[in-house]
């Protein structure tokens, strides 16, 4: 099969497709032939050397797929040859196929592209995982949202239109912002030209506000934590603060931003009245069953049409730098994918 290569750290040029073994499938799992498959701000840290959790290089990442069961394990029963498949595993997505075990895989519903099932377990996973188990978002509420134009961006504003009555902010360039307000943004803030601290105070009266969902570090952490209300909530989901502008990495940024994580206590948070989460979904890799349980929640909502997966490109292996690259530009609207 080909796959996706990072053969070492760096730009996004370090990336290969090469030919390697087939993967074959165990007892409880099935061989998917892979159809699309997602990238992440993770795998893009991973490329850069970044990302703690990835395996050494050379390596394969990517957490999900979508694509077509070819072969199954001595003991499946609950798939057949041909089924259509979402599949969620951890790290190895980004090649032509993938064994999985059978509860890393979930059919794909019937009207659903496998460009759509490919985009939504990450991202619709972290922003529901956050909205509904960590954050227990409500209606009346007022949320911030960071890179709103993104994957789990746009997630999230899908979400709390479905739950109804949630006053939404979001951080984007301008050039963004007339599709966020769209879908459902009510309060677009372009980060580049204006303070999102100062423009959320001013539009709250300065009240701030109630759910702070931030995948950037470092200093926006202690931003976002000043902007709660009463009962507030933080979650911290990503550190994209360490990431440089040029692809690669720079260990004085990493050393500069960690130097900006605010440290927080028991008695400071008691008496704020504040709460501070941390959510990171590949931790989670051992709560399949909290995992499945929510992934079959978002295609509920898929199949309501509650909820749908924005589609900013396409790109074949030969072309991942490029993906890599539109990424990194934070240019991208939505899911950046990659396929065979």
């Amino acid at each position: 099969m080909r796959a996706l290569v990072i053969t070492r750290h760096g730009g996004p040029e370090v990336l290969q497709v090469r030919e390697m073994a087939d993967p074959q499938p165990g007892a409880r799992q099935v061989l998917v032939r892979v159809r699309a498959a997602g990238l992440n701000f993770a795998e893009i840290m991973a490329r850069q050397g970044l990302y703690l959790d990835a395996p050494k290089p050379p390596c394969v990442v990517g957490y999900e797929a979508s694509g077509v069961v070819e072969q199954v394990g001595s003991e499946v029963t609950e798939f057949q040859i041909g089924d259509r498949v979402i599949a969620m595993i951890q790290f190895g997505s980004h090649a032509e196929l993938i064994a999985a075990a059978v509860d890393e895989v979930l059919p794909m519903p019937a009207n659903m592209s496998f460009e759509q099932a490919a985009a939504l377990p990450v991202n619709y996973l972290t922003a529901y995982h956050m909205l509904h188990r960590v954050a227990h978002v409500r209606s009346g509420q007022r949320l911030l949202i960071h890179s709103a134009a993104g994957g789990v961006g746009i997630a999230v504003i899908q979400l709390c239109q479905a739950v109804g009555g949630v006053e939404l902010f979001g951080t984007a360039s301008a050039g963004k912002h007339a599709y966020l307000r769209e879908i459902g943004l009510d309060h677009p803030i372009d980060y580049r030209t204006e303070d999102y601290v100062d423009a959320v105070r001013t539009l709250t009266n300065g009240q701030g506000v109630d759910i702070v969902l931030d995948p950037l570090g470092g200093k926006d952490w202690r931003k976002g934590y000043r902007l709660l209300r009463p009962a507030g909530h933080l979650c911290a989901y990503g550190f994209s603060n360490n990431t440089s502008g040029d692809g690669t990495r720079s260990l004085l940024r990493v050393l500069g931003q960690m130097a900006q994580v605010p440290l927080w206590n028991s008695i400071s948070l008691m008496n704020e009245n504040r709460a501070v989460s941390g959510v990171n979904m590949g931790h989670l890799w051992g709560e399949k069953a909290m995992l499945r349980e929510e992934l079959m929640a978002l295609l509920g909502l898929f199949a309501a049409g509650k909820i749908a997966p924005k589609i900013d490109s396409t790109f074949p292996f030969d072309q991942a730098a490029d993906a890599h690259r539109r990424i990194e530009s934070r240019g991208s609207i939505g899911k950046v994918l990659l396929v065979p």
